[in-house]
């Protein structure tokens, strides 16, 4: 299988699959110097882990993380980056292959098991393999990673929706996201969330969900006019997380709703020639061109395919059957999505921040 890597400058490969002896991430171009310990890593990895609440998926990974190469210790007793790849490996510690014995006979609707097919003629059907949502924990390990290239930039993500039940923004609470189990920035709505996921985990279905992210901090000038552009490589980043099926950049869609003086961005003078906007709908991001505004973006999930409604496919021998998925699964795998969006935003902002540095010194 190819493309299982990202980046230009900082990249991450990952690797494993969901029911096998381990899965990881090898990070290459990171730069030398920076303290990296397993503690930097461990809490972005307890926010995407599974069986924390009754809303995910009851698999018990404790999902430790192991740095095999790419640090040391220095005389000061610091473990840092050495310019060299780094290896971070996650072990696999609660498999349940036996789950997926119908699956190896039949397509799960909406999953990528028939393209999988389609493709290489042979699939790992154990949750999976690649395809599964397992992947991205290795991606949460290495945007952790990323994050230390990129110490000026704050990144926080939230949901903003669950079943088309959205947030009210005049109740966002940046406070709010880390006490309930939905990263819910409005404690209403994360109330009524609580019925409506319980309800359809009950019922052995799913929802899909929004997932806001946005940072701050971003310097104007990272991204390119033209075939590396910011906006472009965040579209690239989140619409290669499993599950998704929609980015918007700032105003996205709505922006073709909206006339050329409601969609501008207005400047005035601010100090030392750099301007102040009273506006973001671009969402930090002009020509491909970051503005020095937050960078926002907005990434839609679809809901979990694999479900207990019995649901029309065909075997791999092309015969008609009805197909149920047993096993642990999420009912909304939106929610562990927020680590991951915030990872795959901190991934392409130490890229690009490379890039801008290797072309203009600065």
């Amino acid at each position: 299988m190819s493309f299982n890597s990202f980046g230009h400058v900082f990249r991450f490969t990952t690797w494993g699959e969901s029911h096998g002896p381990a899965l990881g991430a090898v990070v290459d171009g990171c730069p030398p110097g920076l303290p990296l310990s397993e503690a930097d890593i461990q809490p972005f990895l307890d926010a995407r882990r599974p069986g924390t609440s009754r809303f995910t998926t009851q698999r018990q990974e404790p999902d430790q993380v192991k740095i095999l190469s790419g640090v040391f210790e220095g005389q000061d007793g610091i473990q840092r980056t050495t310019g060299t790849p780094i290896s971070l490996m996650i072990e696999n510690v609660d498999q349940r292959s036996k789950d997926y014995g119908d699956v190896a006979k039949a397509y799960r609707p909406g999953h990528a098991d028939y393209a999988y097919d389609a493709k290489y003629g042979f699939r790992d059907y154990r949750g999976g393999g690649r395809s599964s949502a397992r992947e991205t924990a290795a991606r949460v390990a290495a945007g952790a990673v990323a994050r230390l290239a990129i110490p000026e930039v704050s990144i926080l993500a939230w949901v903003s929706a669950i079943g088309g039940d959205a947030i009210d923004p005049a109740n966002f609470d940046a406070a709010e996201i880390g006490n309930n189990p939905f990263f819910c920035p409005d404690a209403k709505a994360a109330a009524r969330w609580e019925e409506l996921v319980d309800t359809a985990r009950k019922a052995g279905s799913s929802l899909g969900a929004v997932v806001e992210c946005i940072a701050t901090g971003v310097p104007a000038g990272w991204g390119a006019p033209l075939y590396a552009k910011l906006d472009a490589e965040l579209a690239h980043a989140m619409m290669g997380i499993n599950a998704v099926k929609g980015v918007e950049i700032g105003d996205g869609f709505a922006a073709a709703a909206n006339s050329g003086e409601g969609n501008a961005d207005p400047m005035r003078p601010g100090n030392e020639g750099v301007p102040i906007f009273t506006a973001n709908h671009a969402g930090g991001i002009a020509g491909g061109i970051s503005t020095g505004q937050p960078v926002s973006v907005r990434v839609a999930f679809k809901p979990t395919s694999s479900i207990l409604t019995p649901m029309p496919t065909i075997t791999r021998d092309g015969e008609a059957t009805d197909l149920f998925t047993k096993g642990r699964h999420d009912p909304c795998v939106g929610i562990r999505g927020v680590p991951v969006v915030e990872a795959m935003m901190a991934l392409v902002l130490a890229d690009q921040k490379l890039l801008h540095r290797a072309q203009t010194g600065r």
